[in-house]
């Protein structure tokens, strides 16, 4: 393992920071995409076609090749349902009715869901600390959907459903873990299954009813999905690279600025105010997160 110098660290806490703002200001451009009828399949389909064409270009200056084996193919189409379009027709759904500060703080789930997955795939041991971690992130989901709901009006079925997507998250990084990847990178996964997936969902879009024309590109809500799309990539590309300078555990902070970053972004571009019990809640996930993590004796150090 290479230890890294103070400076270094300042560099990619830096970089850490920018990800997990960049992140998290795709949830309110979510709500804002959503917010004159633009259905999931539609927005699936264009954020996996921009997704796609952005990382052909970067696979191209990267030497990248696409998948051909069946095992990577099988790989990417696992990843393409559980990781991108169960959770999205569901998150993109929830947020016609709820507010994208929520939105954030119920995706912050994902990491306390992954520990009991992996508790039944066998692919974890049991931690109290852990498990603490775990009931206190479903202590904040509770706030919200109980005296946070009621405070600020929110529906509970799509609390519930919005919690579909961070499940959908927890669980696919389960069974990447378990299956493996076929010999892939993370963006060579990546790129496979948006690009898989834009073919796919063009005639799911169409044939369903919510195909969205290209000239919505000319509106504030197709710029502000463009710009959610353009976002997602380079963030994801920048959070592979940061994996593989400080290590997993480093990288994954992300989560928490993430978190933070978009209830601060939802309040600065969508003046969205919460009750009390919001605030709380954002309180529990903190720790949750925080408590659920594993600990390494090196979190600072790349391989």
């Amino acid at each position: 393992m290479t230890h890294l110098t103070r400076r270094e660290i300042l560099f990619l806490t830096g970089m850490l920071v920018i990800m997990g703002a960049g992140w998290g200001m795709t949830l309110p451009l979510t709500k804002i995409a959503v917010s004159t009828g633009y259905k999931h399949f539609g927005l699936i389909f264009w954020q996996l076609a921009i997704g796609a064409a952005l990382m052909a270009v970067i696979g191209l200056l990267r030497g990248t090749s696409l998948p051909r084996a069946r095992p990577q193919i099988g790989i990417c189409l696992m990843v393409l349902v559980v990781g991108t379009v169960v959770p999205n027709s569901t998150s993109f759904q929830a947020a016609v009715h709820l507010p994208a500060g929520v939105l954030s703080l119920l995706l912050s789930m994902v990491p306390m869901w992954a520990f009991p997955i992996a508790l039944a795939l066998g692919l974890d041991r049991f931690s109290g600390r852990r498990f603490l971690g775990l009931l206190c992130g479903l202590g904040g989901v509770l706030l919200i959907a109980l005296p946070g709901a009621e405070a600020l009006n929110l529906p509970v079925f799509w609390v519930i459903i919005a919690l579909v997507s961070s499940l959908c998250y927890g669980l696919e990084g389960n069974l990447v873990a378990r299956t493996g990847t076929a010999g892939m990178e993370p963006f060579q996964v990546l790129y496979g299954a948006s690009l898989m997936g834009a073919v796919l969902m063009l005639p799911v879009a169409v044939l369903s009813g919510q195909w969205i024309s290209p000239a919505a590109a000319l509106t504030t809500e197709g710029q502000a999905h463009i710009l959610a799309s353009a976002i997602h990539v380079m963030v994801y590309v920048g959070y592979v690279w940061l994996v593989g300078r400080a290590g997993s555990v480093f990288a994954v902070q992300v989560s928490y600025l993430v978190t933070g970053f978009g209830v601060l972004w939802a309040r600065l571009i969508l003046g969205e105010a919460y009750a009390p019990g919001i605030w709380a809640a954002m309180a529990l996930m903190f720790a949750g997160m925080y408590l659920v993590q594993p600990r390494p004796r090196q979190a600072l150090a790349g391989t």
